[in-house]
């Protein structure tokens, strides 16, 4: 059983650089090391010109200790989209990995749609300059709908082992409605694709994590080795009711495998649970696991989908 020691909430939205120019959210944190320095990408709101929501990312570095802010981005670190792109109206998540002398970069591209509230892509960024900016491999996404994921990719988490590039996303399996008159809600699940350069991929074709009942959503992937265990933590939701319903409402699930292919869950071993009270006593949603100096760190959101910020966790290696 994996055990956490929860550290707090270490980034507010209030309060901080992004007030002046963003309505709201640090959402889905996203961490890279540096040699003395840890920096966390995230998704934050703004409203256009027209009073629509658009979703941008930005960074802030933290000392190793997550105590004290030691710099952050003063602009989005990579554009959103032209017009009818995929990303034309928002950037969530994204998610580095450091490939030789660059950061390859994927991210969740959205834009809006009439019948239903939103479509999504993954897409790929580069950065040269340590992570500070990120330019587009193309205008198009690097994985998108197919014959049997028709919608909503999303939600992409790359790492290189063995020499073969693995992503675990999210695709959807159904909009529902429970009344006609009510607003479709997504339903989507975890899939697996594999990339020998992480450009072009191959989906493996299938669910990888079992769901608990045909209305849960599953979401954020993401995975860390230890030892000769691979780790999964996700969130996850009911389809309807998620907003009202703190039952409902995200919480971590947890996986693990010995082969990158065949997955066992059990939640009960994630080691890590909503607060009694506080930031994250309602939901615990979009978890980033990462190892900085020997020591295993997991960054998630709290309560309002990451609307005032974010926290983390240790795990404890003495359990």
């Amino acid at each position: 059983m994996m055990n956490w020691e929860k550290q707090g909430q270490i980034f507010s939205f209030k309060g901080s650089f992004l007030e002046k120019e963003y309505i709201s959210h640090s959402q889905s944190p996203q961490a890279v090391v540096f040699d003395d320095y840890v920096r966390v990408y995230f998704s934050t709101r703004k409203k256009s010109e027209n009073g629509k929501i658009l979703s941008y990312v930005q960074f802030v570095d933290f000392d190793k200790s997550f105590r004290r802010i030691v710099n952050h981005s003063t602009a989005p670190v990579v554009s959103l989209g032209k017009l009818g792109c995929f990303d034309e109206h928002g950037i969530f998540p994204m998610s580095p990995t450091l490939i030789n002398d660059r950061f390859l970069a994927y991210t969740t591209g959205w834009t809006r749609r009439k019948s239903v509230s939103v479509t999504t892509g993954i897409g790929l960024v580069t950065s040269y300059d340590k992570g500070l900016t990120f330019k587009k491999h193309g205008d198009g996404p690097v994985l998108t709908a197919s014959l049997n994921e028709p919608f909503l990719v999303c939600d992409g988490f790359v790492r290189k082992y063995n020499d073969l590039f693995h992503m675990w996303y999210i695709y959807g399996k159904a909009w529902k409605r429970r009344q006609s008159v009510a607003e479709p809600e997504r339903t989507y699940v975890i899939g697996h694709a594999i990339s020998d350069d992480g450009y072009i991929w191959e989906k493996e074709g299938r669910q990888v994590i079992p769901t608990i009942g045909d209305d849960e959503c599953q979401a954020l992937p993401t995975v860390i080795q230890i030892d000769s265990l691979w780790h999964m933590y996700f969130c996850y939701r009911s389809t309807f009711d998620f907003r009202t319903d703190q039952r409902k409402s995200y919480k971590l699930g947890y996986a693990y495998t010995r082969d990158l292919m065949n997955w066992t869950r059990d939640d009960t071993m994630s080691g890590i649970q909503v607060s009694e009270d506080g930031w994250d006593s309602e939901m615990m949603c979009y978890p980033n696991i990462f190892e900085m100096d020997g020591e295993i760190y997991l960054l998630y959101n709290g309560n309002g989908f990451g609307e005032n910020g974010f926290g983390v966790a240790r795990i404890l290696r003495n359990h």
